[in-house]
C-alpha cells in the first residue's frame, strides 16, 4: 500500500511540478555556475548507498570534504538563487525521482550520508535500515530550520549536530519506525506543507502526542519556540 501511494503521488507530483521543475532547471544553467542537479551518496534500505538528487544550490569548487558535510546558516558557498531554492525546499524536489524508482518513500527517516548515519547508536540504525527513507519525516518537519538551532547552540557546527542534534534525530526516527502507519504518513504529509508555508512553529512537538523529547536543554528551548 505504502509504496503503491509513493509511486502514485511522486509521478503526479512531478507532471503537475514539470513546469517549475524545467524553469528551476533552465536559471541554474543560465546562472550561478551553470550547474543544474547535486547528487550525493546517502544510506538508504537494508544499509546500501543510493545517489540522492537536488538542485544544485552551491558553488561547484566549494571543496566539500567527509570532515565538512554540514552547511552553516549564511554559508558563503550557497548560490543566491541556492538560497531561495533552500528556503522554499524546491531544492527537494528532484528527489520525487527517487522515490519513484524506489531509493526513497514520501515519508520516513531523512536518508543521512554515511559519517552522519554512523553518529545513530547501532540499535537505531539498525532498525531504521529496515525502511525506506524518506523525502520528508519526522526529522526533516522537526529540523526544517536546522541551521537557526545550531546557531542557538553556542556550540560549534560539527560538535552541535554530534552531540545535540543526531541524537535526538535519531531517537524521532526510531520512533517513527515503530509508530509508521497510513494515516501517520498523510498526517507528516500535512506537517511538511504546514512548515513550508509557515515556518517558525514547532507543530510535531505540539500535535504529535508521544514523541521523544530532546534531552538537551539547548534544543528545548530552540523547538519549542520554533
Amino acid at each position: 500500500m505504502k509504496r503503491t501511494l509513493d509511486i502514485l503521488f511522486s509521478a503526479t507530483a512531478l507532471l503537475v511540478l514539470s513546469p517549475l521543475l524545467l524553469v528551476v532547471a533552465v536559471l541554474l544553467r543560465c546562472t550561478g555556475e551553470g550547474c543544474v542537479f547535486y547528487r550525493q551518496e546517502r544510506v538508504g534500505r537494508g544499509g546500501r548507498t543510493f545517489l540522492l538528487n537536488k538542485f544544485a544550490t552551491m558553488r561547484k569548487d566549494c571543496g566539500r570534504t567527509p570532515e565538512d558535510l554540514l552547511t552553516a546558516q549564511n554559508d558563503p558557498r550557497i548560490l543566491p538563487l541556492g538560497r531561495i531554492l533552500r528556503r522554499t525546499k524546491i531544492n527537494e524536489l528532484p528527489q520525487l525521482l527517487n522515490v519513484l524508482v524506489g531509493d526513497m518513500s514520501l515519508i520516513g527517516p531523512r536518508p543521512q550520508v554515511r559519517p552522519h548515519f554512523d553518529l545513530y547508536p547501532e540499535p537505531v540504525r539498525r532498525e531504521l535500515i529496515k525502511v525506506r527513507p524518506g523525502l520528508s519525516g519526522l526529522g526533516s518537519i522537526i529540523f526544517h530550520d536546522e541551521c537557526s538551532v545550531v546557531s542557538r547552540c553556542g556550540k560549534d557546527y560539527n560538535r552541535c549536530y554530534a552531540e545535540d542534534i543526531a541524537p535526538y534525530k535519531g531517537k524521532l526516527e526510531l520512533w517513527y519506525v515503530q509508530h509508521q502507519s497510513v494515516l501517520l504518513d498523510v498526517f507528516l504529509l500535512f506537517l511538511t506543507v504546514l512548515v513550508i508555508l509557515f515556518p517558525g512553529r514547532g507543530y510535531c512537538l505540539q500535535w504529535l502526542k508521544g514523541l521523544p523529547q530532546p534531552d538537551s536543554a539547548v534544543l528545548s528551548g530552540s523547538l519549542v519556540s520554533s
